[in-house]
């Protein structure tokens, strides 16, 4: 069993106190608009409103296996990796009060609970002492405030929320928090959501520290915009903007010096250029795009799925010149009845082999494949085109995708020559409701080497071919 002191919050900064005062403020200022006229109302406690609010609770069981093609760092680089295996419990325990005079409060706590050590955790983003000789599974031990916040909703279609919070916005590609770890990532900081516009959703946040799922806090400014349309109930058009001015979020890592041969991470120039001002050392970036998702009925039993995607990312706060790429994907599909059936083609382009498109907030185990061999983005793109099949048979919901995945500019791969083929991934999962209360699921995942990444194959920063299988048990309050 891994001990862990409850972690301290870092709430007050800077900005929040003036927030805090403006919501004060706000408040007083709606009191006539909100005055209680019926006796009932005035009876109303803070009491009852902690009794009528709703649990944030629930506990996660799961065992993750995980066999990689990878080689152990020195002094044992030439043995392989052995199998990891994690079998882990997260609780998360919280309640949310109800409204009371436009306020809501809320607490929830987080434990992860490591039952064995064969794996390694890869806590503070750091190589656990003496597991190297094990594949990561970033699921560490850890017990934390996991949200602490206050929501006040005095301003008609307005909420307002202060404090550690999670976040997932539209299809959480680019804001997530990466829910699938046992260990989620939240946001210190205040969000806004208004709905005041007919069929229209405006959200604006500032967060001053995240804290990522290898529950490493990280301090820097992240401002975040999203304005969504609803076409119809199932479809929309979002555009969005997210700058973000965090020193090195687990997206920089690397050696700015093998900008040709390293196979993810640690975006910069080469050895032979100025290191000065790498996107190693300053990966502040600002992201503007626009998106169209949906899903058209054309019949009772036939639906039409669609979505266009694109954003453009550059530097930002001071960030490097070297960050200058794109986002692009278009896909659609057809579903009938209870099945769906689809294609995408997804695009993180390059910056000429020296930066590839980052998406360092967003829940990244959903994309590219649950592998997770492209969290981070190589700095010569990726180009991904994947199937997507989706239905249920009763109770029992099925899911698989399959990926081709190639850079978008080529890197050097063995023998003198280039190579342009990542690789291939199958993904699937089974999940079935046993009650209204415990879900069950079995998820595979398959990833396939393509061209080798590096210069000699001893050498070689290779992805390596790469199996998990994972198995969990979800109890929800």
């Amino acid at each position: 069993m891994k001990h862990n002191a409850i972690s301290k919050i870092n709430l007050l900064t800077s900005c929040t106190i003036p927030v805090s005062s403006l919501v004060l403020a706000l408040a007083v200022m709606m009191q006539p608009a909100h005055a209680e006229t019926a006796d009932s109302e005035s009876e109303y406690t803070f009491l009852d409103s902690i009794k009528q609010g709703k649990p944030m609770t629930n506990f996660r069981l799961r065992y993750e296996s995980v066999d990689q093609d990878a080689y152990q760092p020195a002094p044992n680089a030439a043995k392989k990796l052995d199998t990891a295996e994690a079998f882990t419990l997260r609780s998360l325990i919280g309640w949310q009060t109800a409204p009371f005079h436009n306020f809501s409060f809320a607490a929830q706590i987080t434990d992860v609970h490591e039952f064995n050590d064969n794996f390694n955790d890869r806590r503070e983003n750091l190589s656990e002492s003496g597991k190297a000789n094990y594949p990561n599974i970033v699921d560490p031990g850890y017990t934390d405030i996991n949200q602490l916040y206050v929501d006040w909703t005095g301003i008609k279609n307005t909420k307002l929320r202060l404090g550690r919070q999670q976040l997932n916005l539209d299809n959480v590609r680019f804001i997530g928090d990466i829910g699938f770890r046992q260990n989620m990532q939240v946001f210190d900081g205040v969000s806004v959501v208004n709905k005041s516009i007919s069929d229209t959703e405006l959200f604006a946040a500032h967060f001053e520290q995240v804290r990522q799922i290898n529950t490493e806090l990280r301090q820097g400014n992240i401002d975040i915009l999203n304005a969504k349309y609803r076409i119809s109930p199932s479809e929309s058009l979002v555009g969005y903007g997210y700058l973000i001015d965090v020193p090195n979020l687990s997206q920089n890592n690397g050696n700015p010096a093998a900008a040709g041969t390293a196979a993810q991470g640690g975006n910069g120039l080469g050895a032979n250029q100025d290191l000065t001002k790498t996107a190693t050392t300053d990966a502040s970036s600002k992201t503007f795009g626009l998106r169209l998702d949906g899903v058209r009925k054309v019949s009772d039993d036939w639906k039409v799925l669609y979505t266009a995607e694109y954003a453009k990312q550059s530097d930002y706060a001071g960030g490097s010149p070297l960050i200058d790429a794109h986002y692009f994907k278009l896909g659609g599909g057809a579903a009938y009845d209870v099945w769906s059936l689809r294609i995408d083609h997804e695009k993180l382009s390059s910056n000429n082999g020296k930066y590839g498109f980052q998406t360092p907030l967003g829940t990244n185990h959903l994309f590219q494949g649950w592998a997770d061999q492209f969290l981070v983005t190589p700095r010569q793109g990726i180009e991904d085109t994947f199937i997507t099949l989706a239905g249920s048979i009763e109770k029992l919901k099925l899911y698989a995708e399959y990926h081709v995945f190639k850079s978008d500019e080529k890197y050097q791969s063995i023998n003198g020559k280039l190579g342009d083929r990542y690789g291939t991934e199958f993904d699937a999962s089974a999940a079935y409701p046993f009650s209204d209360k415990l879900l069950g699921k079995i998820e595979y995942a398959r990833f396939n080497e393509g061209d080798v990444y590096g210069a000699t194959l001893k050498d070689a920063a290779r992805k390596g071919d790469k199996e998990i299988v994972w198995l969990t048990a979800m109890y929800t309050f």
